[in-house]
């Protein structure tokens, strides 16, 4: 296949706070045992980004990583993905990204999937990178801040109490015959889109905003009970689903999978996936020294496993996402540099 039809992730950025909050801080402050936290919700620690430091602060930090040794002028998109909680409400992040890093000859929109944008967004990009001549690299952003939206007392809220901050970039280049953006499935189920959400912002309560108080403008859950017990007959199998369509859709086996990279999950769960595709830990990164940075997860765990040497070419490597709402997501990559004559 040629060059011009191929889409390959150039390099990743990876930023997150420097301040911690560990299993001890969310046991103290949830009254929940630390050995839960720890095993249970699979959390050593997450990073909190401070009272001035923003989502596209950390957006654009990890920008300027993933651009490293490439000229911002030489973008034709900046795409934000990430958390819907930004610097303002109805703010266009993806611009102020697109400004900061001297992008000047780049356009700028968001893509909003909550938790599953960043690993969906690869597959959209790559299609309007194939299908625009004057398209040909592209800068993907994602950065959450959502710890201000956890109230740790709230045992609705508690599957959230893994949220960490910080941010993760990919810089996408048409031709680049390298970490090639194969194909993607995804699975929605919107009987989950009431679900969850910060209840007392938006139309909803916008004559009653005097009055809002501040459990209101949390993250929230109407009935925990409800959910997990809709959501957990389904969850697991929906997540393998994803991963075997992406990959079939790619041209290839599900057996033949080297590496999964997955979204924020404990252990007990990532290691049930990974051994439905005969794999362990050593072909996936648990993110329990980060928790969950929204969509920037898949790109975290990218990062560390290649720095821990899990990586290598050629390796048919899958990015996994789900976000509320709900929806499950999967792309898979063909990493590295390859000898194969096939690429989709």
């Amino acid at each position: 296949m040629e060059k011009n039809s191929i889409v390959g992730i150039k390099n990743i950025g990876v930023y997150v706070p420097e301040s911690i909050r560990d299993a001890n801080y969310i046991a103290e402050k949830s009254g929940i045992p630390k050995d839960i936290i720890e095993n249970k919700f699979g959390i050593k620690r997450v990073h909190k980004a401070g009272l001035n430091e923003h989502v596209s602060d950390m957006a654009i930090k990890a920008a300027k990583e993933a651009l490293v040794d490439f000229d911002p002028m030489d973008l034709d998109l900046v795409v934000y993905c990430g958390s819907e909680y930004k610097d303002y409400y109805l703010f266009n992040l993806a611009a102020k990204v697109q400004y900061s890093i001297g992008a000047k000859n780049a356009n700028a929109f968001e893509i909003h999937s909550l938790c599953s944008a960043g690993v969906l967004s690869l597959n959209v990009l790559k299609s309007m990178i194939l299908n625009n001549p004057d398209i040909e690299n592209v800068l993907l952003v994602s950065a959450s801040k959502e710890t201000d939206l956890i109230d740790y007392t709230n045992q609705r809220a508690r599957f959230m109490f893994n949220f960490g901050d910080g941010a993760a970039a990919a810089l996408l280049s048409k031709g680049y015959m390298k970490n090639i953006i194969l194909a993607t499935h995804m699975i929605s189920d919107g009987s989950f889109a009431d679900d969850l959400a910060v209840f007392g912002v938006g139309s909803k309560n916008y004559y009653n905003y005097d009055m809002l108080g501040y459990d209101l403008r949390n993250l929230d859950v109407k009935d925990a009970k409800s959910m997990k017990e809709r959501l957990d007959p389904i969850s697991l199998d929906n997540f393998c689903k994803v991963i075997s369509r992406s990959v079939e859709k790619s041209g290839y086996r599900p057996d033949k999978i080297d590496f999964i990279a997955p979204i924020f999950m404990k252990r007990s769960i990532l290691g049930n996936i990974l051994g439905r595709f005969n794999l362990t830990e050593e072909n996936s990164f648990v993110l329990e020294n980060y928790g969950h940075c929204q969509s920037a997860d898949a790109y975290i765990s990218l990062k560390e496993a290649n720095k821990l040497g899990r990586l290598k070419d050629g390796d048919v490597v899958v990015m996994l996402g789900a976000g509320t709402g709900y929806t499950w997501a999967a792309t898979t990559i063909l990493w590295g540099e390859s000898n194969e004559n096939y690429y989709q």
